[in-house]
């Protein structure tokens, strides 16, 4: 997976980068507008409010897509919160080199701000502000599993006769039993002929976050579960898809290269190891309840106003905006929130929902 999306010369995201967006082979959250940006925004103005308005306020977005969200949160801000852009300084964390490309184009206004770097590159205990992520941790390379007659094993990948094909053996480390003690899921009381996916690199990113971070929040969106959902005995062959001009199948061993590979988010899993890594958990939420929270109510009831001699405009505006908080879609998605020394009894304005 890691190879088949990042290898330098033929992963995914590094030759595909042009095919994200509504007509790519998935969009995001700011594809839908700018309401999504502008929102977040209020949300890391009110960041600054808790922690006592410091003098630079450190962004961290990592795998910020096309620039898009950045785009839209640096306009909010400087229009509604001149204050705190003044404050504001932007790291990019990114891997793909066409979409650092496309990020830096689109930031040229703002360059003084904004720097790049690998997240290995941040000084340990240097960031005094937010790191977040909107659907980084779903693209992140993932072990497989199966359970076969109560038996834990991993999957791995080989070839024959020039084709891809899966093996099953021995766990590559104990991590992977010991993940389930983790999150408290009892590997007996699921199916027999089980697979199923897990995230360790998702474990060692936190980890590495929160060295980085000395002060402030982690902000994580994506779409996934709690343990509990994601080890549901029904759901036996997990949640690993590929998405392909428009479509979405299951098979990561064929379109090598040309195809999004992802799995869902164990939130569950988050919270807990942020814990041992000195992250309190500051609250879990839907993306749909998080931007009304926000303000997005207001934005929909003002839409009726607005563009009330435009039946046209009003629909398509109320089509975006209800996108962003379907439950069966981007709104269904969770939204953990972390934070690192601070006192945890300020309420966030996006988990008031």
């Amino acid at each position: 997976m890691e190879l088949a999306l990042y290898h330098p010369q033929y992963g995914y995201y590094t030759t595909k980068a042009v095919d994200i967006g509504a007509q790519g082979d998935f969009f995001t959250s700011p594809h839908l507008g700018k309401d999504f940006g502008e929102l977040l925004a209020v949300q890391f103005a009110q960041m600054w409010d808790i922690m006592g308005q410091p003098a630079t306020f450190t962004l961290v977005e990592m795998g910020a897509g096309q620039g898009i969200l950045a785009v839209d949160l640096f306009k909010y801000l400087y229009k509604h919160y001149r204050e705190f852009f003044n404050c504001l300084q932007y790291i990019i964390v990114e891997v793909s080199p066409g979409l650092k490309q496309q990020q830096q184009q689109l930031l040229q206004g703002v360059a003084d701000k904004v720097k790049w770097c690998s997240l290995e590159e941040i000084p340990t205990d240097s960031i005094i502000g937010c790191a977040f992520s909107n659907e980084l941790i779903d693209a992140m390379p993932i072990n497989l599993f199966s359970l076969q007659d109560g038996q834990l094993g991993e999957i791995y990948v080989t070839s024959e006769n020039n084709t891809f094909i899966e093996v099953v053996s021995a766990p590559s480390t104990p991590k992977i039993a010991q993940y389930f003690d983790l999150v408290g899921i009892n590997l007996g009381q699921l199916a027999s002929n089980y697979r199923s996916e897990i995230n360790l690199a998702a474990l060692e990113w936190l980890t590495t976050i929160s060295q980085k971070l000395q002060q402030g929040y982690l902000l994580t969106i994506d779409y996934g579960y709690t343990a509990a959902r994601y080890y549901n005995p029904m759901r036996s062959q997990g949640t690993l898809q590929c998405y392909y001009r428009h479509g979405y199948h299951n098979n990561p061993y064929i379109n090598i290269g040309e195809q999004d590979i992802t799995a869902h988010v164990d939130f569950t899993a988050l919270e807990r190891w942020g814990e041992q890594c000195g992250l309190q958990k500051v609250g879990f939420t839907q993306q749909g309840l998080f931007l009304m929270a926000l303000g997005l109510g207001e934005r929909i009831a003002a839409n009726s106003t607005e563009n009330a001699n435009n039946l046209e405009q009003l629909l398509q505006r109320r089509e975006t905006l209800h996108q962003l908080i379907n439950p069966q879609g981007l709104g269904g998605f969770g939204v953990l929130v972390q934070s690192k020394g601070l006192l945890p009894n300020i309420p966030l304005k996006g988990m008031m929902a």
